[in-house]
């Protein structure tokens, strides 16, 4: 019989499918790979705004981790919005244990629309206890931005942010070049150094939950045992095919399609 290898998201809950768990939970099951998943909190938000937040009890969060990595062979970890301190120590406490597990980081921030998803103190946490055991850490401009406490324009500024966040906390980080007006851009920095990942810009898609889905789909590659640079560059193969053939839900809505592969062959 087959066996699917298993990787873990621990996230947010999006109400409008596009991010969040269910953003990585799409991405798992389209690239083949068996998806379990940690609740850190529930989102009331559309394709608009976010309009409520409700952290889930740190206790369950910590119950539910323990129950996924207990039950399941997990091959890969990947984070997301973590909303609050607590959350954030009782995960770095627990993943202390599974230190063989590769460890996605994706430090949501806020949200597309500015809504905070983060609580002020919970960045210092995740800094200090969650970036020290990561194989990648992957903010879009934004949140390198926050983390850096500088602004950022260019590639230019992308490729120093990411060596100087590579030197700062030792692991490897992929800096989403998404917002960059003209190009599609990512820039990584580990300790072989530099490398840009790029494609063509899609325009005329709503792109809620790209940062998600592109760092799911690295944590997927990595599942299926490419290493680093390999898992991205297929990742952004696939976070650009899920724009490029993306859903038309409404008028003047086109959102991303996690599985356009399926839909592109029908």
């Amino acid at each position: 019989m087959f066996e699917k290898v298993v990787a873990l998201t621990i996230a947010g809950s999006d109400s409008g499918g596009g991010a969040g768990i269910q953003a990585d939970l799409k991405t798992f099951s389209a690239l083949g790979i068996y998806g379990t998943s940690v609740i850190t909190a529930i989102t009331a938000q559309n394709l608009d705004g976010v309009y409520a937040i409700q952290g889930v009890d740190p206790d369950i969060v910590k119950k539910q981790l323990i129950a996924v990595l207990k039950g399941f062979p997990v091959r890969a970890i990947k984070t997301g919005m973590l909303y609050s301190r607590e959350i954030i120590e009782i995960i770095a406490h627990t993943l202390n244990d599974y230190k063989k597990i590769p460890l996605i980081i994706d430090p949501v921030f806020v949200s597309t629309s500015g809504i905070k998803l983060i609580k002020d103190d919970a960045i210092e946490s995740l800094k200090k206890r969650l970036f020290p055991l990561a194989n990648l850490v992957t903010p879009n401009m934004q949140e390198a931005e926050i983390l850096l406490e500088a602004d950022l324009k260019g590639v230019h500024d992308l490729e120093h942010a990411a060596e100087k966040l590579f030197d700062i906390y030792k692991v490897p980080f992929l800096i989403k070049g998404g917002h960059l007006k003209d190009s599609a851009i990512d820039v990584l920095y580990d300790n072989k150094g530099k490398k840009k990942f790029s494609s063509e810009l899609v325009k005329k898609v709503n792109n809620h939950g790209s940062g998600c889905t592109f760092s799911s789909a690295i944590t997927s590659n990595i599942v299926k045992g490419y290493n680093l640079r390999q898992a991205i560059s297929k990742a952004k193969e696939y976070i650009y095919y899920s724009l490029k053939y993306s859903h038309n839900i409404s008028e003047f809505n086109n959102v991303i399609n996690h599985f356009w592969e399926i839909d592109k062959n029908k």
